[in-house]
């Protein structure tokens, strides 16, 4: 009985889990089913949100897409609007169908507006616009309204006064009440050129108490004593540029007891202080924070004043002494023992310079000028490459020693971006292609071989080849360059600025230059192979061109510039002198399509008349230098039409009788065969305003 009794419960045990066993599986079959569902249905979900996401975007994208076409088509139709209006303008011009009271065509800036659309900016952009006006424009926008009344009194828009580019339009008196309006703000102040400024002006200048930047240069009425009442108030003057002015020894001891916070300070052309004034100078606190001097053409200094002021100036960065022939080799080395920071250093014009001069460089120098030196040679490049080697920027024009090693020399400084050799006649290709060979050429961004006799093709296709990131290239002047090996400066990817004035270019070779259309300066000057097919070649592919030089180009008619003012709408100066097919038509064509025309230099164009010069003053608002020397058949009293009519603009003009009526923002000597030393700095940093000469 006992055993069946333990049969029957193991049985029944059995059964119990056999039990367990399948409630257990069908337990984890149903929650398996559920979370595949729930996965499932996640999907299902996923799916019908991503379409509906993707519906919704694909019709935000049509609206834009929609919206940018229209933008397109807008501005299409105006282009293509302006096109037929030219094209229409120079057919009636061909077919003698226009009249001397027609308007040229306006731009698309110049439509006149139903509203105020500058009071209608954010407040910041507004005043912004209004910074590029001069004072005497801010003072007639007052009057338009009242919301340009808030917008012209901005405290941003007096920080800096500019009066040099008005001088012709003020006198003393609107001086001094214009300085006085801005006197509470007031920081950088220009009145260079000046010559109508009395006692009443310096009297509201030494009323500015915040200002710290000013520059006086050529105001011939300073004297030692209106120095003494700006200097006794204007405490925390920085920079003080008081160059070509009448000032003597008292004046550096003025400087020297009350500007202690100096840090710039130009002398340049002052003749009447002396080696005293130097020890005055040498005395102040101002000596040992100055940065920045200029004692340009100081003829009357000696080696005992330059050693007088250089044993305190420490901290001395930018040294410029050009125009000084008499500068001797035992001045230059007092200045390069004591300024161990120099950075920036100007010798131009010092004749009798030699190697001695030169034997230790500070090792901070990045910029070093030297012009017109018959005695410099290679050995001083080598110092200078061996211990200057973050030197960037050197200037070495008609430095006639120097031969293919100082080349050499060159390639091995890794900063240097600016290199100017022009009139180095000793420099061949050989030079050329050792430089090109070394690690300066990843940087280098200018270089001028002006007048460089000896160099041939083979410079030219190894500075197209290798210099890749050059932008602007001087080759003016060098005869053995032949025709066919300035087409390889077609090839130079950055090239922007060209000058080839003088060379064997032709229709051809110029053509090959236009393909790379970042063109925007070319000097083609005195280039007599080159004719109206080739100038309409490269206009075509360079519609972004600003400055052209087409002096003495003895083929050019009116047809070339036709072409050039219709595709190059950009240009701002135009240089024609001696181009003795031009007339009246070229100038309709200018003043008709190129509203940005600022400089037009008409020189020795014979067939130029007064109805050429009507054209002028209807199209060309803006421009300021107007060159129309020799030109015969213009009569005397349409200059004087012209400067009335373009004052507001400040219009420089050379009349045809050869007398200079009034000339702004030109040089006196125009340099023909090198580049001007005021070149393009790629490391962002200006040359202070309130230091230029």
């Amino acid at each position: 009985m006992s055993n069946w009794t333990a049969c029957k419960e193991k049985k029944e045990g059995v059964i119990a889990k056999v039990l367990r066993i399948q409630t257990q599986r069908q337990y984890k079959f149903v929650y398996t089913a559920f979370f595949a569902w729930k996965e499932w249905t996640q999907q299902i979900v996923d799916r019908y949100a991503i379409l509906h996401f993707t519906a919704a975007q694909q019709l935000l994208d049509h609206v834009w897409d929609l919206q940018l076409c229209k933008t397109i088509f807008n501005a299409w139709h105006h282009v293509t609007l302006e096109s037929v209006q030219q094209k229409e303008y120079f057919d009636r011009l061909e077919k003698g169908e226009n009249s001397e009271n027609e308007e040229p065509i306006p731009s698309k800036n110049c439509f006149p507006e139903v509203h105020d659309s500058i009071s209608t900016l954010p407040y910041k952009v507004s005043v912004q616009i209004f910074s590029f006006l001069n004072a005497i424009d801010l003072a007639h926008c007052a009057r338009v309204c009242h919301s340009w009344k808030v917008l012209t009194n901005a405290s941003t828009l007096k920080y800096k006064l500019n009066l040099h580019e008005i001088n012709h339009r003020l006198n003393d008196l609107t001086v001094s009440k214009l300085i006085y309006l801005y006197r509470p703000y007031l920081l950088h102040l220009n009145l260079r050129n000046c010559q109508c400024i009395q006692s009443s002006s310096f009297m509201a200048i030494s009323s500015c108490n915040n200002l710290q930047d000013l520059n006086l240069s050529n105001c011939q009425a300073l004297k030692d004593d209106h120095l003494l009442l700006i200097a006794r108030r204007c405490h925390i003057l920085l920079y003080l540029n008081i160059s070509h002015t009448l000032i003597t020894d008292t004046a550096l001891r003025i400087i020297a007891r009350y500007l202690s916070n100096l840090l710039c300070l130009s002398l340049a052309y002052c003749r009447r202080f002396t080696d005293k004034g130097m020890t005055y100078l040498a005395q102040g606190e101002c000596c040992k924070n100055l940065e920045h001097l200029d004692l340009s053409n100081c003829l009357q200094l000696t080696p005992e004043g330059f050693m007088q002021i250089f044993n305190k100036c420490d901290n001395l960065k930018v040294f410029i002494v050009d125009e000084f022939p008499t500068l001797t080799d035992q001045c230059i080395q007092s200045i390069l023992l004591h300024c161990s920071k120099l950075e920036h250093i100007s010798f131009l014009g010092s004749p009798l310079l030699t190697d001695a001069a030169f034997q230790k460089f500070p090792k901070a120098l990045k910029i070093i000028k030297l012009e017109g030196n018959n005695r410099i040679s290679d050995m001083s490049i080598k110092l200078l490459s061996r211990m200057c080697p973050n030197v960037s920027h050197i200037y070495l024009a008609d430095c006639q020693r120097l031969t293919d090693i100082c080349l050499r020399y060159l390639a091995t400084c890794k900063q240097l971006t600016i290199l100017n050799l022009a009139e180095c006649i000793n420099i061949t290709d050989a030079g050329i292609r050792s430089f090109s060979d070394g690690i300066c050429a990843i940087k280098l961004r200018e270089l001028n071989l002006s007048n460089c006799v000896h160099l041939g093709d083979m410079s030219l296709i190894i500075i197209s080849k290798k210099l890749q990131n050059l932008t602007y290239l001087s080759l003016s002047f060098c005869d053995n360059i032949s025709e066919s090996s300035l087409e390889a400066l077609g090839q130079a990817p950055n090239l922007i600025s060209l000058d080839i004035s003088g060379s064997s270019c032709s229709d051809q070779s110029i053509s090959a230059i236009g393909k790379r259309a970042r063109m925007k300066n070319i000097n083609i000057s005195q280039c007599t192979n080159i004719t109206d097919l080739g100038l309409q070649k490269f206009a075509k592919q360079c519609p972004g061109l600003e400055q052209i030089d087409l002096s003495h180009c003895l083929q050019i008619t009116d047809v070339a510039i036709k072409n050039l003012a219709f595709c190059c709408r950009l240009l701002s100066c135009v240089k024609l002198s001696g181009c003795k097919f031009i007339t009246d038509l070229t100038l309709q064509y200018l003043s008709g399509v190129c509203h940005y025309l600022v400089q037009l230099d008409l020189n020795g164009c014979s067939l130029i008349t007064d109805k050429g010069m009507k054209y002028v003053q209807k199209g060309c608002n803006w421009l300021r230098i107007l060159n129309i020397l020799y030109c015969k058949s213009i009569s005397k009293n349409v200059p004087e039409a012209a400067c009335i009519i373009n004052s507001r603009s400040g219009l420089g003009l050379l009349a045809s009788d050869g007398s200079r009526k009034e000339l702004t923002n030109s040089r006196s000597i125009v340099q023909k065969m090198k580049r001007s030393i005021d070149t393009v700095n790629y490391n962002g940093e200006e040359c202070h305003p309130s230091l230029e000469c």
